[in-house]
């Protein structure tokens, strides 16, 4: 089978698509999926880069977090072979990347794909989803309260306007670029600006900040702020504040990923693709998505 994998670090030129023995026998519990559609995230650049330091999986690896397929054998599981699934693997904890013709997952990391959309757009849903959906259960965020987004406009952010916005939320938003601001008004934005000074201190119940931009000026006493941008660091200590703050992790998650699909089905939810590339321009894949800019997901079509 094909797997899209990397020996060394550096830039898109390292990245090989390479005829690899298929997974072994499964095991308990594991469901074997034809990949149909993958997708580029940011934590996949920075893996191949060599960018993520202590707790990246030993060389050679196969990267890719995101998958939307075919399963085509069901392991006992009660998975049906035929059954269209999408599904996020913990690359970076597992060493089990998605970027392969066929991927041997727990079940309990898979979900129905939904049907009112392609493959391709289900593969843009499982990591950016499971970390807005993740996110924003745990600020718990409700009905009235004000929420702040920053980077609302991106993979994780529209997302996280989106589910936000069909819990009734009061969503106000930072984004970096005036262009944005079209898209997160017409998905429910109650206020959206570009410059941060626009916030108002202590103004929001629930900060969820997808960039490290740190606007910790903004959340209200008693509130909550989370952050997903691992790479800017601990949110700072804001609990003489009251203020409780984490910096989420995502993880595997079959019934959140029910979840994102039944939204799909309803309407709530409208997943965005900027671009598609076959498995052998991977390269150019991964150079596209350098560039930045984009309005969606860059996916990878096997």
């Amino acid at each position: 089978m094909r797997a899209i994998r990397i020996n060394r670090f550096g830039g898109p030129e390292v990245l090989q698509v390479l005829d690899v023995a298929g997974p072994a026998e499964l095991g308990a519990g594991e469901v074997l999926v034809r990949t149909v559609a993958t997708s580029i995230n940011p934590v996949d650049a920075k893996t191949r880069e060599g960018a993520i330091g202590e707790g990246t999986p030993p060389l050679p690896m196969t990267l890719g977090w995101d998958l939307a397929g075919i399963v085509v054998d069901g392991g006992g599981t009660g998975r049906q072979v035929g059954e269209r699934v999408l599904a996020m693997s913990h690359q970076l904890g597992t060493g089990r990347g998605t970027w392969a013709d066929l991927v041997a997952l727990p079940a309990d990391a898979l979900a129905t794909a939904p049907a009112a959309i392609s493959l391709t757009e289900a593969a843009t849903l499982p990591l950016p989803g499971l970390s807005a959906l993740q996110t924003l259960d745990w600020l718990a965020v409700s009905a009235g309260e004000r929420l702040l987004i920053t980077g609302a406009a991106g993979a994780v952010g529209g997302l996280a306007l989106q589910l936000a916005v069909a819990r009734n939320v009061r969503v106000d938003v930072l984004v970096s670029r005036e262009e944005q601001l079209g898209f997160v008004r017409e998905h429910g934005a109650d206020f959206a600006t570009t410059d941060r000074a626009d916030l108002k201190d202590r103004h929001y119940d629930a900060v969820f900040d997808t960039f490290g931009a740190l606007v910790t000026d903004a959340v209200a006493d008693h509130g909550r702020y989370a952050s997903i941008a691992t790479q800017a660091g601990p949110v700072p200590d804001l609990s003489a504040r009251g203020v409780r703050t984490t910096v989420n992790q995502v993880r595997e998650d079959g019934k959140g990923l029910s979840e994102l699909s039944r939204l799909v089905e309803e309407g709530v939810l409208t997943p965005r693709v900027d671009s598609a590339f076959a498995v052998r321009e991977i390269r150019a894949a991964h150079e596209h998505f350098g560039r930045g800019g984009l309005n969606g997901k860059v996916t990878i079509t096997f």
